[in-house]
Parts: structure tokens; sequence; C-alpha cells
């Protein structure tokens, strides 16, 4: 027989489970690099720019703190907007596919 609370307390299991994973993303790094090295980003599990590293060699030196600084802050920006974005296309496109149940909050998944 089918037990609803049960299934219910399950899936509220598996929300706080992907709530506290999403929350450990912040702690995760990836650097890439590009120009053999010469510019370097990092970037957390959440997908935020969280340093850039110019090379003395391609900017002056006195510009390259400033410069550093605004190139992390428009790519947050352009990955804030598409998140935004991306999450309005989702939530129109699956308009009526999934169940409206109250308490069951899946837009962590889009």
């Amino acid at each position: 027989m089918f037990d609803m609370m049960k299934m219910m307390g399950k899936m509220k299991e598996v929300q706080a489970k992907i709530k506290e994973a999403q929350e450990n993303l912040v702690h995760l790094r990836a650097v890439g690099e590009s120009g053999a090295g010469m510019v370097k980003a990092t970037v957390n599990g959440k997908k935020e720019v969280i340093a850039l590293e110019i090379d003395n060699d391609l900017v002056k030196p006195e510009d390259k703190e400033v410069l550093q600084d605004l190139i992390v802050a428009a790519v947050n920006k352009a990955i804030q907007e598409m998140d935004v974005t991306a999450k309005e296309e989702m939530k129109k496109s699956t308009e009526g596919m999934l169940p409206n149940i109250p308490g069951l909050d899946l837009s962590g998944l889009m």
C-alpha cells in the first residue's frame, strides 16, 4: 500500500540533502587558464568568479587590480542575469507539467 506521509517525509529529507549539498558548493574551487597562464580565473561551485590574476606583462601594473575587480564583477553579473533568464525560460517551458504540491519546492532543480 502506498504511504503518502512516508513519501512526503522522504521528499523533505531529499530536499534537505540537496540544500546542504548546494550550500557546500561555495567551498569548491576550480582554476582556468588562458594565454599560457598569463590570465587565471578561479571560480567556486556556485559558478561565481572569486579571483582573477592577470600577468603584469599584459597591463600597466598600476591598473591591474582595478581591471581584475571590474572583470570579476562583470562576469558575475552576467552569470546572475543568465540564472534569472534561464529560470524564467524553464518555468515557461515546464508550466503545467510539474505537480503543484504545497511545501515541495522544485525550483532548485531548474
